[in-house]
């Protein structure tokens, strides 16, 4: 019982400035805990207001939250804490917050030990920290920031520290949706008693019921681990009874698209997605080299091209260098991207190749190609309607679910979006598996009748980069 009692203490959380710049709504997600802001943190936050970039946003969005809560607000009650809103929606599953939020309306007497020198921010949220520690005995104390070295500091004086753990998609980036599933090697005698089949066309359908089929989800994949074994899409899930359709192969040589095979089960899977008209949303999961890209393009150059059912194919990225920046890059908001987008002009030399008539057939195709592919800035999305198009987002583990959200709203009737990345490669500062947008979107669509997940396993680049990829 004491246990249980100390675990739910009250607890004050003193939150530092780059937690509000990472999600502005944070203050609101502490459920019955108090929060505390350090005046050092409230300098820090008017120094960072200027500006285009997503931080500066956030942080203009945390001056318009703090304002609407001290309106009216006496002396003696931003003393007293702040009420914090109990009816905020969309709080990522938490509690409403019933906490209060504390300001630094006077001096803190907290001193650091003198092998900390200094008097930089840190350190003096640090100090306050520790003072706040002796101010208030019946509440723990905990600093929260996603500064791993000021977690270090913190921990070094004495003060209980933790990351910002309330922008969490999922706990585990183990436990994220795979889109497909193996069939127990009993599945059929506990399933297959009452099974119904049928045809539509040239599409084949069972009905089943059983225990397992209410834990799958709409546009799953199942599949038998041995030779010849049953491949389906799970369409629908009512209760214990789910219907699947046996996917198409494209791994034959007359069944490919754009002239590429499928070279494994994932792969199929995924141009399995890609050409299902029915299917708005896609995002492909993947290491390096298991062709996302290249099965993307394939299949919405075929469906803009050869079917009509696109207008033109956009794609875009968040431009993050692998190495030290080059600099400004001259010309039109094209020109600044190519550089950026070497693995479409790598993926098109492969779907061109085989083109009959040499190197000018090659160099011709080529430039049909680019004619209806557009290559768009992430800077200049906000406010735009895509109608009619193929969307990718290429390197989307790097957005933030408030990015990704801005991204995937602009589709508009006859569009679909297609999210490529591998969270395991992320650049953008204070993101992690858990938290990017990508797993974001993959967690939130996971069930949506009109989406569709896959993770592909195996890299088919080649031998070298196969090997590279195991041993370095």
């Amino acid at each position: 019982m004491t246990r249980r009692r100390s675990a739910r203490q009250r607890r004050l959380f003193v939150l530092d400035t780059n937690v509000l710049m990472h999600d502005p709504a944070a203050i609101f997600r502490f459920e019955e805990h108090d929060i505390f802001l350090p005046m050092v943190v409230l300098e820090e936050l008017d120094a960072h207001k200027k500006g285009l970039s997503e931080a500066s946003r956030n942080v203009r969005q945390v001056s318009r939250f703090l304002d609407e809560l001290m309106r009216d607000a006496s002396r003696d009650k931003i003393e007293a804490g702040l009420p914090l809103p109990s009816n905020l929606t969309g709080n990522h599953g938490k509690a409403a917050s019933s906490g209060r939020l504390f300001f630094q309306t006077q001096r803190l007497s907290g001193s650091l030990p003198d092998t900390l020198p200094g008097t930089g921010n840190d350190n003096a949220i640090l100090a306050q920290t520790l003072a706040l520690q002796a101010l208030r005995p019946e509440s723990r104390v905990v600093l929260v920031s996603k500064d791993i070295n000021l977690r270090i500091k913190a921990a070094v004086v004495g003060v209980h520290a933790e990351d910002y753990f309330s922008d969490r998609t999922i706990e585990d980036a183990d436990v994220l949706y795979k889109g497909h599933e193996a069939l127990a090697p009993d599945f059929w005698d506990r399933h297959g008693k009452d099974m119904r089949s049928w045809k539509e066309g040239t599409r084949t359908f069972y009905e089943i019921s059983g225990p397992t089929v209410a834990k799958w989800t709409p546009n799953q994949f199942v599949h038998e681990d041995r030779e010849g074994g049953i491949e389906a899409m799970v369409r629908r899930v009512q209760g214990n009874t789910a219907t699947l359709e046996l996917v198409r192969d494209f791994r034959g040589e007359r069944h490919g698209v754009w002239g590429i095979r499928a070279r494994n089960r994932e792969q199929n899977y995924a141009l399995n997605l890609l050409t299902d008209p029915d299917i708005d949303f896609v995002s492909i999961l993947g290491p390096a080299g298991t062709g996302k890209t290249l099965l993307t393009l394939a299949a919405g150059l075929t469906q803009t091209l050869d079917e009509n059912r696109f207008a033109e194919i956009i794609m875009t990225r968040v431009t993050i260098p692998l190495g030290e920046d080059i600099g400004f890059l001259p010309g039109t908001e094209e020109e600044k991207m190519e550089p950026w987008m070497g693995a479409l002009m790598d993926n098109l030399e492969v779907l061109t190749q085989s083109t009959e008539g040499g190197s000018w057939g090659r160099a011709a195709t080529q430039d049909l190609l680019r004619n209806r592919i557009k290559i768009r800035s992430l800077n200049f999305m906000r406010g735009r309607t895509f109608l009619n198009r193929l969307v990718i987002l290429d390197e989307a583990q790097n957005l933030t679910p408030k990015q990704m959200r801005a991204l995937v709203t602009r589709a508009g009737p006859g569009t679909k979006v297609v999210c490529l990345g591998n969270i395991a490669q992320i650049d953008t500062p204070y993101l992690t598996e858990t938290t990017s947008g990508l797993t974001f979107v993959v967690s939130r669509f996971q069930g949506w009748a009109h989406a569709g997940h896959i993770t592909l396993m195996r890299g088919e680049r080649s031998r070298l980069a196969d090997y590279a990829t195991e041993a370095l």
